[in-house]
This record gives C-alpha cells, sequence and structure tokens, in this order.
C-alpha cells in the first residue's frame, strides 16, 4: 500500500528498519537431492561429460556463450569465473553419485535494493526437468530470500525460449515484461523476458 509525503504525493511503502542486504558468499548450500558448491576447477571434467550425455547442443542456443569442444577448454572457462562474486556461480552436484550435473549462479546483486538475479543456468540432462533441478533453484531462493534477506529473485531469459519460461512460471515467478532490443547474442537479436 502506498503513502503520501507531506506534498500529498504518493510514494512507495515505508521501509523503516531497511538495511542493504549482505552479498552471497561461497558457501555449500545443502538439500535432499543435490547440493550447491561454488563453482572449481575440481567441478570441471565430471561437469563437461555431464553436458556431453546431450543428444546436441541445443541446451546452448540461448546461452551467451558457444558450447566448449573440450574439457580444457571448458576448464578454461570455469576457471574465468571461479572466483567472481557476481556472478557468484554454483555447482549442482547430485547427492547420490556426489558429481556436478549443472550449474547456475547468483548475478547483477543489488545489495542496496535487495535485487538479485538467477543467471547462467545449465543443466546436463542428469538433471534437467527434474525434482533435484527444483530442488537446486529451491536451495539458491532459500538462501537469497531467508538468509540474506534480499526483497526481490529475479530470473530473466531469451523471450524465445520457452523451455526456460516454462521453468520460471513453475517456480513461482511472475512474467513482468520484455526488454526488447536489449541483447545482441550470436549474431541474433536477443529480447529477455522478466520473472519475479
Amino acid at each position: 500500500m502506498s503513502q503520501h509525503n507531506h506534498f500529498g504525493q504518493p510514494v512507495g511503502d515505508a521501509l523503516p528498519d531497511w538495511q542493504p542486504r549482505p552479498a552471497p558468499q561461497r558457501h555449500t548450500l545443502q538439500g535432499r537431492l543435490c547440493y550447491l558448491e561454488p563453482l572449481a576447477g575440481k567441478h570441471a571434467e565430471a561437469l563437461f561429460a555431464a553436458h556431453q550425455l546431450a543428444p546436441d547442443t541445443r541446451s546452448w542456443t540461448w546461452l551467451l556463450r558457444e558450447p566448449d569442444s573440450s574439457v580444457e577448454e571448458f576448464s578454461a572457462w570455469v576457471a574465468s569465473v571461479a572466483e567472481l562474486s557476481d556472478p557468484l556461480h554454483f555447482a549442482v552436484i547430485d547427492r547420490q553419485t556426489r558429481l556436478p550435473v549443472g550449474s547456475l549462479a547468483l548475478m547483477r546483486i543489488d545489495a542496496n535494493n535487495g535485487v538479485i538475479e538467477v543467471g547462467h543456468v545449465h543443466f546436463s540432462p542428469l538433471l534437467s526437468r527434474t525434482a533435484m533441478a527444483t530442488e537446486a533453484h529451491w536451495l539458491l531462493m532459500r538462501y537469497a530470500f531467508d538468509t540474506l534477506g534480499y526483497r526481490r529473485y529475479e530470473w530473466k531469459c531469451n523471450s524465445l525460449n520457452e523451455p526456460s519460461r516454462r521453468a520460471a512460471r513453475r517456480l513461482g515467478f511472475h512474467f513482468e515484461g520484455r526488454f526488447r532490443q536489449a541483447l545482441v547474442i550470436k549474431a541474433t537479436t536477443g529480447i529477455p523476458t522478466g520473472f519475479r
């Protein structure tokens, strides 16, 4: 419910006790089916192998980078992002096999406003469309909301990426709009679609 200032103008809800939120840290997030570990070099070989189980490279279509042609190339990418704080990448580890089966990241971290986005989601066939995938997202959401106290958790995907849009809706995100002409991805127009 909006309030009014001393000029009678409508303003947003009062947040008298608001404090900037802490930045996400490199913690392991424990779940029942999986756990999330900060992405590191030790995950590269098994994660590359998990992605190689896909019959083709369609899962790479809407990612910002091309598929890696070798484990060395993939390992170099992991090394280049492993120490970043934004985006902060996590490996999804299957609790039964103790092997990485996908990755995702917290990104566009706005601690002052309590806003954070999930992105760089790339799940292998071992993880995609499973209860473990749902739990991986839930673990990251719980960390953002319950542990860190963020107010807003965003999901953006290419508007043509229907599997990602379906996943967002299934996880409880609400469509907010499209950001036309916002990205160029692999020499095509990328139109991010925002969910919260």
